[in-house]
């Protein structure tokens, strides 16, 4: 493996796979509870750590999640692996609870205008309202990640100021989030602004306890976390085979390739833990069950040439 020719980056990384959940929320096709197990075993088989398997939240509005309950009773689990899940309310946080999932997921908005659009309240209130989760995940002994979306922008406000999300960030963070993951939801951001907006959230929130979970809407996410790495961040989210749209533009990816985030990495000399060949597996294993080629670049290279 190559040296790492930027010694200001880690020497590794974790990441942190969200296709099972936020990829796959955001896609049409209907996929059944024994494919996610069996993507969420081959990722883990890859060796990717920690898995976000699924989500609680009314089937009503997120119809893809509403086997959560089933894949978290069905998954073969493995001792070094973290299958954690979404919980937007305490109803939520009860059916994560009752499955066992190892750990839970939390958000707020860095912009006022996208939580007043999406969940009616202010991000004071929609804070405000996580209070009893935190309680009861502290009382169960169950570790609550935070989310902060629109970081480097929002659909209906344009830019949002570093300040601001430094103050979600913060706020999450006291509230007993152990680490915090700055989503750039639209993916709108570059390399100038995630230096920005990383150096004013690192100066209320350890950059240890900071991640990246950037959209390639505008196709910026990989030189966005490369910024990021450079800024000591360790920690970044990704989905394999690039699933799931950004509702905010048509039909642009959503989430950077997982596939993607790790040749870069490997091409970096920087240790992830993650066999790359049976990621790729992985990946063409989702894609063939929705029906569409995989979003990452790097995949699709390597199905080429495997196919010629």
């Amino acid at each position: 493996m190559n040296k790492s020719p930027n010694f200001s980056i880690p020497k590794s990384v974790k990441i942190v796979e969200v296709g099972p959940r936020d990829g796959l929320q955001n896609e049409a096709t209907p996929i059944s509870a024994s494919d996610k197990i069996a993507l969420i075993e081959k990722l883990s088989d890859a060796g990717i750590t920690y898995i976000e398997s699924g989500s609680f939240v009314s089937p009503k509005w997120v119809p893809q999640m509403a086997t959560s309950t089933e894949v978290f009773e069905k998954l073969n689990r493995k001792d070094n692996v973290t299958y954690a899940a979404l919980t937007p309310n305490m109803r939520g946080f009860e059916g994560a609870l009752a499955v066992s999932a190892d750990e839970v997921a939390i958000f707020g908005a860095a912009s006022e205008s996208f939580s007043q659009k999406n969940i009616n309240c202010s991000i004071e209130e929609s804070l405000e309202r996580f209070a009893p989760i935190m309680t009861a995940a502290k009382e169960a002994n169950v570790k609550v990640r935070g989310y902060v979306s629109c970081v480097l922008g929002c659909p209906y406000e344009g830019e949002i100021s570093p300040e601001q999300v430094a103050k979600v960030a913060e706020k999450l963070y006291q509230m007993g989030c152990y680490e915090i993951s700055l989503g750039d939801t639209i993916g709108v951001g570059t390399p100038a602004n995630v230096t920005q907006m990383i150096q004013a959230v690192s100066a209320r929130v350890p950059t240890d306890k900071l991640a990246v979970h950037f959209h390639d809407t505008y196709g910026q996410a990989l030189t966005n976390i490369y910024a990021a790495l450079q800024m000591g961040i360790k920690v970044v989210d990704s989905a394999i085979a690039g699933l799931g749209g950004c509702p905010y533009a048509k039909g642009a990816s959503g989430n950077v390739a997982t596939e993607d985030v790790v040749y870069m990495l490997n091409g970096l000399g920087v240790e992830t833990g993650i066999d790359f060949k049976q990621l790729l597996a992985a990946g063409w294993f989702i894609s063939e069950k929705i029906g569409k080629a995989p979003v990452s670049k790097v995949s699709s290279a390597y199905l080429a040439n495997k196919n010629s």
